[in-house]
């Protein structure tokens, strides 16, 4: 999958916004961003440590913000970007709002398993059970901010 420039500028912020919180000692630095029309829609960050709703992840954050912005839940054409792969609630909530591009940092194998509630389940098994529906590229900007979801990090 080919990554367009937009995309790149949007991964860089997505990554800078998570050194930033983990620089700042935030104990979750999970971030995340909606391009689409080649613009950034939105940028977003991890809410479950301010909500204590365990469904604010970044990835979900950023589709509510999108679909607020563009006034419908069918975000068909836009691209989500996240700072580590996504988990398995946000990779169906990703596939219920038509979203058929993800781009993200860390990739689960280089990750810590308590990021994943199914962590024998991948990404290719998603895309499988989806027909293929959306395309994916990991491991962009991961030499910068994977050992923020290392085995063992602060995370």
């Amino acid at each position: 999958m080919d990554i367009t420039d937009i995309e790149r500028d949007a991964m860089r912020r997505v990554a800078d916004h998570a050194l930033d919180l983990h620089a700042d000692g935030k104990e979750i630095v999970f971030t995340a961003a909606i391009v689409r029309d080649g613009k950034i829609l939105v940028q977003a960050r991890n809410e479950v440590g301010d909500t204590n709703d365990v469904s604010r992840h970044a990835e979900v954050v950023a589709m509510a913000q999108a679909a607020d912005i563009l006034g419908t839940r069918d975000l068909s054409g836009c691209t989500l970007l996240a700072s580590c792969q996504p988990c398995e609630m946000c990779l169906s909530a990703m596939r219920w709002a038509q979203i058929d591009r993800v781009i993200f940092g860390a990739q689960q194998e280089n990750t810590d398993d308590a990021f994943f509630s199914f962590p024998q389940l991948r990404i290719t098994d998603f895309q499988r059970a989806s027909d293929g529906a959306f395309n994916y590229k990991g491991g962009i900007e991961e030499d910068r901010i994977g050992h923020i979801y290392a085995p063992g990090s602060d995370e």
